[in-house]
């Protein structure tokens, strides 16, 4: 299964389930997962404030255990291409994924590490 596969059945999953009204803004938590992965995990806050990224430390909303798993390869061994490689699938996913309007339906999607910055993928 190619990783957008992966990640589009991930994140189909965690958000068709019940999402809370009053998530402000959706972040892709990213982990350097100790099986040479890249670990993905969904969080929805009822907090967004472009300024001050710790808006992404309020969960309201959490896929929590269920992680996506994306494996490291040469092309994506570093971080900052792990985090090139997986904005690309969250990027596509927007545009093409099943449940895209959930995501889309909030004031700010972000991405990144998080012992990182939040790169903002997407306004409303």
């Amino acid at each position: 299964m190619d990783n957008f596969k992966l990640f589009s059945y991930w994140l189909n999953q965690v958000l068709e389930q019940e999402i809370p009204k009053g998530i402000k803004a959706f972040n892709f938590n990213l982990y350097e997962g100790e099986e040479d992965t890249y670990d993905i995990q969904l969080i929805g806050s009822d907090e967004f404030d472009e300024d001050d990224s710790d808006w992404a430390c309020t969960e309201y909303f959490t896929s929590g255990e269920n992680i996506c798993y994306i494996k490291r390869t040469d092309e994506i061994a570093h971080w900052e291409q792990g985090l090139s490689y997986i904005t690309k699938l969250v990027e596509r996913y927007l545009q093409e994924g099943k449940e895209a309007d959930t995501l889309k339906n909030v004031s700010a999607i972000a991405i990144g590490f998080v012992d990182g910055d939040l790169d903002i993928l997407h306004r409303t």
